[in-house]
């Protein structure tokens, strides 16, 4: 479990986000303003959705009613039930991703890595029952083969940090969102991907925007010249690999327990925030990996 000094850290940064994104939305909010205010603030509620991913639990049920609530009572005292804490969770999805974009992402250092991960929804014999992302997810095929939900795609840096993210469904090409502007902004330098982002006109259109797009060759294809700091380089892409392992099985992005199309997100979007908390990331020591190998070749 998590200490009280690690939760005290989430809810100052919570707080400190909160106290100043709140009269931002209050001011272009359409609609009438609540008579009454919420029980819970929005940094509780962000602390508590973060903490959860944290804590080990498999259930949030459990996890607010058996540990929160009866656990916790000095640092949230005036919790609401686990049904109006729901309610509350869905409809701060929005400040919930804002912290994410302002407050938990990691800076570029010029060497970045790309790939997207299959987040399924339900397991494939129930594709055809599923109700609650009819409209919105779809089948896709991964290394792991098929699969019935949306794709994660990420972009992270040598320390681990995520720099960007989108959310897709499993049906869309992994190139499509190295095409948007908005998942690429602030990246630059050395970007090294799979053979899913092989594209002669992609890798040119992000050399004009400063982004070298490295990736491993296809058999059917010719060689081509790299350098051998490149190569060592994408021998170490297993590293975003790493990241999304803790995602699904340390930071539970990933379940099939999904009700709302709104809890999905939440639960994704926390599970990313969770993260950013962890006192230690798959990181790549350049340096010292470029100098064993060159021995190595040697």
């Amino acid at each position: 479990m998590i200490n009280f000094d690690e939760i005290t850290d989430i809810f100052c940064l919570a707080d400190e986000f909160c106290q100043q994104f709140t009269p931002f939305l209050e001011k272009h909010s359409i609609g009438n303003k609540p008579k009454r205010p919420p029980t819970m603030s929005k940094s509780e509620i962000i602390t508590i959705m973060v903490i959860f991913h944290l804590s080990g639990f498999r259930c949030f049920k459990h996890f607010y009613i058996y540990y929160v609530q009866k656990h916790m009572r000095p640092e949230f005292p005036n919790t609401v039930s686990y049904n109006r804490f729901t309610e509350l969770m869905q409809s701060n999805v929005l400040p919930l991703a804002m912290f994410l974009k302002t407050c938990c992402m990691g800076k570029c250092t010029g060497i970045s890595f790309v790939d997207s991960t299959a987040v399924k929804v339900c397991k494939n014999k129930r594709i055809k029952r599923n109700k609650v992302f009819r409209e919105l997810a779809q089948v896709g095929k991964s290394t792991m083969g098929w699969f019935y939900g949306f794709k994660l795609h990420l972009a992270i840096n040598d320390c681990g940090e995520i720099l960007s993210f989108t959310i897709t469904p499993a049906n869309v090409d992994d190139r499509e969102p190295l095409k948007s502007e908005g998942f690429l902004r602030g990246i630059y330098g050395k970007l090294f991907g799979d053979r899913g982002h092989i594209s002669k006109q992609l890798a040119e259109i992000l050399f004009v925007d400063g982004i070298h797009l490295i990736t491993q060759l296809r058999n059917n294809m010719k060689n081509s010249l790299m350098t051998l700091s490149d190569k060592i380089t994408l021998r170490k892409r297993s590293i975003i690999e790493t990241v999304n392992d803790e995602l699904k099985n340390m930071c539970q992005i990933e379940h099939s327990r999904h009700r709302s199309v709104g809890n999905f997100f939440t639960n994704l979007i926390a599970g990313l925030i969770a993260y950013s908390f962890f006192p230690k990331k798959p990181s790549l020591k350049y340096q010292n990996a470029l100098v064993t190998n060159q021995i190595n070749a040697f």
